[in-house]
């Protein structure tokens, strides 16, 4: 028997993980070897580890292609692994170190390769993925903004769709996320830190500073307009599954997502984590946000209801287009045909990317 805890996160992220670099048939040897949420981080870590000796089997025998492929997976495995596991800080802790390192391992030998960008904020740290496509500089590029369980190691798939179509890709992890999230806690100014990101993307060499873009899943889905609404250098956005005011959603919300957001937010009670979710909303925000908007959302999302998409889109006004997944669940995975292509293009279309061959 499969406790809630596992329960739930299989009935609401399931197809997240096959969409963003697990096998099927991984995802299944998993899940079959787990019964309590206890055994979570270690089952995944365990998955992680053959990648892993993969990757050095190819590094050693000069495969570099494939070795970049296995450090590349073996880092979505360990991501998953800490994803939500708040209970456990030090096992999750191990998890998530290992993550960075596979991807860090990873990085030079991807195709296109890519490379840490640390950006300095408030005494600590946050860290982006640069990945540059083919062609010429200066490149447009986009900014991937996690939501409250996503980090930067999540988005090779993502970043492949804007990579394509000429667009450099820049994965960062933010207050309250990856990296950045055992120094700096959730924040709903994300105006604020979302700059000096933009700061750090816009002063490298191969990227066009006139030709930035936002996309964010999840929670990123609202500090993704949250950012428009307050930095005229963001020329496209992208709010994928975002909330208006996450308090508003809090009784909805399971009890994995509320821990990871008390201790992300360095909330002290489930009253404290309300009154601070309260506090991320798109309320006069909404309204300044001046660039080209898509509002992307799944009519089965249990976390976040779709009406707060249809709230964003009305509010930002005739620049906002919407896109309403009748059949999604919360950031579209089990139906990512539907709009992960058509998002891409989008902004493709926007920035003076490739929408064609």
């Amino acid at each position: 028997m499969v406790d809630e805890r596992v329960r739930i996160a299989i009935e609401n992220w399931g197809p997240r993980f096959t969409t963003n670099g697990v096998t099927y048939s991984d995802f299944h040897e998993v899940l079959s070897r787990i019964t309590t949420w206890e055994e979570w981080c270690s089952a995944w870590c365990t998955a992680a580890e053959p990648y892993v000796e993969l990757g050095r089997a190819a590094l050693d025998e000069g495969r570099t292609l494939s070795a970049g492929d296995h450090f590349s997976q073996a880092a979505v495995y360990y991501h998953f692994a800490k994803f939500l596991f708040v209970d456990d800080m030090e096992q999750m802790r191990a998890a998530h170190q290992k993550a960075v390192e596979c991807l860090t391992t990873a990085l030079p030998y991807l195709d296109p390769p890519g490379r840490r960008i640390t950006v300095p904020f408030e005494g600590a740290r946050m860290v982006g993925i640069l990945r540059l496509p083919r062609g010429e500089p200066p490149f447009p590029a986009v900014m991937l903004i996690p939501g409250l369980d996503s980090t930067k190691e999540e988005f090779r798939s993502t970043e492949q769709l804007f990579l394509q179509r000429g667009l450099a890709t820049f994965s960062v992890d933010g207050p309250g996320q990856g990296e950045a999230e055992y120094d700096l806690p959730i924040r709903p100014d994300w105006e604020v830190p979302g700059a000096a990101l933009l700061d750090a993307l816009a002063s490298q060499p191969e990227i066009d500073p006139a030709r930035l873009g936002i996309w964010g899943v999840s929670l990123g889905g609202y500090y993704a307009p949250r950012l428009a609404s307050g930095d005229q250098r963001v020329k496209a956005c992208i709010a994928l599954a975002g909330p208006w005011n996450f308090g508003a959603c809090w009784d909805g919300l399971n009890e994995l997502t509320r821990a990871a957001f008390r201790v992300r937010s360095r909330s002290r009670s489930d009253e404290e984590a309300r009154a601070k979710a309260a506090q991320l909303t798109l309320d006069g925000r909404a309204e300044r946000i001046r660039c080209p908007l898509l509002v992307v959302a799944g009519k089965r999302d249990r976390l976040i209801p779709w009406q707060d998409a249809v709230r964003l889109a009305e509010a930002a006004g005739s620049q906002a287009e919407l896109l309403l997944l009748e059949n999604g669940n919360h950031g579209g995975m089990n139906v990512a045909a539907q709009h992960r292509q058509r998002s891409a293009d989008w902004m493709a279309r926007i920035l003076g990317g490739r929408v064609a061959g």
